[in-house]
């Protein structure tokens, strides 16, 4: 049965490839996606996984192997649902292990530090790793940890250096992490080779497969090769039917390529039903803005303002909140002041970026403009940050490096919203 669905999945894939060269999203697929869903087994085993360790603790005993096993399951829910209080709850039980522990086991520590990884507590993963090391973890486990930590601080030349410990011709981890600190240098078709050897490496691994998969459609989409990115996040999807990261590049390869709001809305609606994280609300902030819907627009920028007010998220949406408050929402104080506790997380030339425009917005002209200077200027950034610096530069009558910034940043229109590519078109036409 498996089987027959992968089948089916890759020829409908083509199907749209050779019916319809204009669009790309097939339609009829998209819809049957949505209307035939049904709770994917692994959905079904994470359950059985919980309730089987959860019923192994005994709390007049506490230990390790139970406490952590059920910790590790939790962060699965994690992964499926979207359910930030899984995150939080892993957490709680791995702090107790470490304290049963008197601090003396790694494991435990490593995964609090992986965890902070996840809820962008970078600072905080960065002193748990330490703790861990002196502790005594494996040499691959340090490297490859201190990679994720230190490319996450923008300690970009210790990445690579700790990247270089584990480089392996046959290992996914290393290829997985070269892919990142590729695409970060601006280096696509060396991001792209290496997220392909770890699908390559994957193996039999349907988990390590299917994120290097989704990953690699990510990193075709912000190449401007949108065709390739579908037929990746089809793959993806058939792989592990729970995949909403892919379904919602489906989504958004149909907002930003078809110009279909309509579908787009459906499939962001559809995956909101299927988790509790925030990510589809916000792709329907855009796909409003899209059709020019501000009222709707606005009504979905409060509901997402008011789900970020929930303290579990701590540092992992900021981005989002500054784009809503230095637009929609019209609150650029408020932006400033995230974008200046996101520099005590991280200081790097994207966050640095992110206070810049946020001072702009908040009429600090000079003030954004010297840390433009300062520790922005030449530095890699995303599409967002590059436009954002455009702007920057246009409100300092800065011509010509706006323009420069609005080019940059229409290479990578596909990581914009249909509002911004908009803009673009007509600020380069000028």
């Amino acid at each position: 049965m498996k089987q027959l669905i992968a089948s089916a999945f890759i020829l409908l894939a083509f199907s749209s490839c050779n019916s319809d060269k204009k669009n790309i999203v097939d339609i009829g697929f998209a819809d049957s996606l949505i209307t035939h869903y049904t709770e994917p087994a692994a959905i079904k085993e994470n359950a059985v996984e919980i309730e089987f360790w959860r019923n192994r603790i005994d709390r007049d005993n506490p230990g390790i192997t139970n406490e952590s096993k059920y910790a590790s399951v939790l962060i699965g829910r994690f992964h499926l649902s979207g359910d930030i209080r899984d995150l939080q709850i892993s957490d709680s039980i791995l702090y107790k292990v470490d304290e049963v522990y008197n601090h003396k086991e790694s494991g435990p520590i490593l995964s609090l530090a992986n965890h902070a990884i996840l809820q962008h507590r970078f600072t905080d993963a960065d002193s748990l790793l330490t703790v861990a090391k002196n502790t005594g973890i494996r040499q691959y486990e340090s490297a490859a940890t201190s990679f994720d930590v230190d490319f996450e601080l923008g300690r970009i030349m210790l990445s690579e250096t700790e990247l270089n410990k584990i480089a392996s011709s046959n290992d996914y981890g290393y290829y997985f992490r070269k892919s990142k600190l590729a695409h970060y240098k601006g280096e696509l078709d060396t991001a792209i080779a290496a997220m392909n050897k770890a699908i390559e490496l994957s193996g039999n691994n349907k988990y390590l497969k299917q994120a290097a998969i989704s990953n690699t459609a990510d990193l075709y989409l912000h190449n401007g090769k949108p065709q390739k990115a579908y037929e990746l996040y089809l793959q993806s999807i058939a792989l592990n039917a729970a995949d909403l990261h892919s379904i919602m590049g489906l989504g958004w390869i149909a907002l930003v390529h078809d110009k279909n709001d309509s579908l787009a809305e459906s499939i962001f609606s559809f995956v909101r039903t299927k988790t509790k994280s925030p990510d589809p609300l916000f792709k329907l902030i855009e796909t409003a803005g899209a059709r020019a819907d501000s009222n709707l627009q606005k009504k979905y920028a409060l509901e997402f303002e008011l789900l970020l007010s929930d303290s579990r998220y701590g540092n992992m949406y900021n981005k989002y909140l500054i784009e809503l408050y230095t637009g929609i929402l019209k609150d650029p104080a408020k932006a400033e002041a995230i974008a200046a506790k996101e520099l005590g997380n991280r200081n790097t030339p994207q966050t640095n970026a992110w206070y810049a425009w946020a001072k702009f917005s908040n009429n600090k002209k000079e003030e954004a403009y010297k840390i433009f200077q300062e520790k922005v200027s030449g530095k890699p950034l995303e599409g967002l940050e590059l436009y954002w610096m455009g702007k920057l530069m246009l409100g300092l009558d800065k011509g010509y490096n706006a323009q420069q910034f609005f080019k940059a940043a229409y290479k990578n229109r596909y990581d914009l919203s249909p509002e911004k590519v908009n803009d673009l078109d007509m600020v380069l036409e000028e």
